[in-house]
């Protein structure tokens, strides 16, 4: 994918850190998304170096290759009394197995449970979306075949414009699907978007994204 175009893509901030291993080592998935993660770990790394990730997710293993992006030094001496502590941002470059669906499955249950929790938090200031909430974690798992391409909501002074795009690339006034997602769940998660704040509508673009990598 082209550097530019990954610009696009959310990352979800993790409220409880995924244990994994990288490098060999222990290691805390601190965000992620569908085609990076930052980590944090014992050691240096470079740009350009690769590494797989391993953690576990509904006790299945996901593997992925991974390429450092950048990283930088946060702590001279970390817990072992020797080795510095590292932050890491890397890009994904391959998945093992059904690795790829299992990431996809995770983060749209994280996000779930942070819109969940925020909608809790809010005491009522913006409508109860169960349904909602159904779509936002079944979001691209059905009727793949039926069209191609991408469709972009974009909400403009209170209207919803439905604009069909080649694009992947999600907007900061709405959302992009792939084309084959039902008209009424989308009309839904509209709703959603209406209502949410401005945090959780990163978070329904960033389930979005998990439609559009399931349609290329």
């Amino acid at each position: 994918m082209p550097t530019d175009e990954r610009r696009h893509f959310q990352r979800l901030l993790l409220t409880k850190p995924i244990l994994a291993l990288a490098r060999g080592t222990s290691a805390l998935i601190l965000d992620l998304g569908i085609t990076g993660a930052l980590l944090e770990h014992y050691g240096e790394a470079a740009p350009g170096e690769r590494m797989n990730l391993l953690f576990r997710w509904m006790s299945n293993d996901v593997d992925l290759a991974c390429e450092v992006v950048r990283s930088e030094v946060v702590r001279p001496i970390g817990g072992d009394h020797v080795s510095p502590v590292s932050h890491t941002g890397v890009h994904f470059t391959g998945a093992k197995g059904d690795s790829l669906e299992l990431l996809k499955d995770l983060i749209a249950t994280q996000v779930g449970r942070v819109l969940a929790a925020q909608r809790a938090n809010a005491a009522g200031e913006w409508m109860s979306l169960d349904a909602g909430d159904m779509i936002l974690e079944d979001l691209g798992r059905a009727r793949r075949m039926r069209t191609s391409g991408f469709v972009s909501y974009r909400l403009k002074d209170g209207k919803w414009w439905r604009i069909p795009t080649r694009s992947t690339a999600q907007p900061s006034d709405g959302f992009t699907v792939a084309a084959y997602e039902d008209e009424e769940e989308v009309h839904t998660l509209c709703a959603a978007y209406e209502r949410a704040n401005e945090e959780s509508r990163r978070l329904i673009r960033l389930v979005a994204e998990l439609s559009v990598l399931s349609a290329k």
